[in-house]
């Protein structure tokens, strides 16, 4: 499981950073959320909760600029 954390981070890290380079398209925005999303996974795996809430709100703060 420590294996799938580590590879899911860096594809997730890799996502966040290209996506500010294209973040005023809406597949920037999906390319951050879905960053955020796998860097989750390993802030949850690794216990690092202020990490969760931070990608949390950081996946909450790019839908609302997607649909608004």
């Amino acid at each position: 499981m420590a294996k799938l954390a580590f590879i899911v981070g860096w594809i997730g890290a890799t996502a966040l950073g290209v996506a500010p380079f294209i973040i005023n398209t809406t597949e920037g925005k999906i390319l951050a959320i879905i960053g955020l999303a796998l860097l989750l996974l390993q802030a949850t795996y690794n216990r690092c909760y202020n990490l969760v809430l931070l990608n949390i709100t950081g996946i909450a703060g790019y839908i609302y600029a997607l649909y608004f």
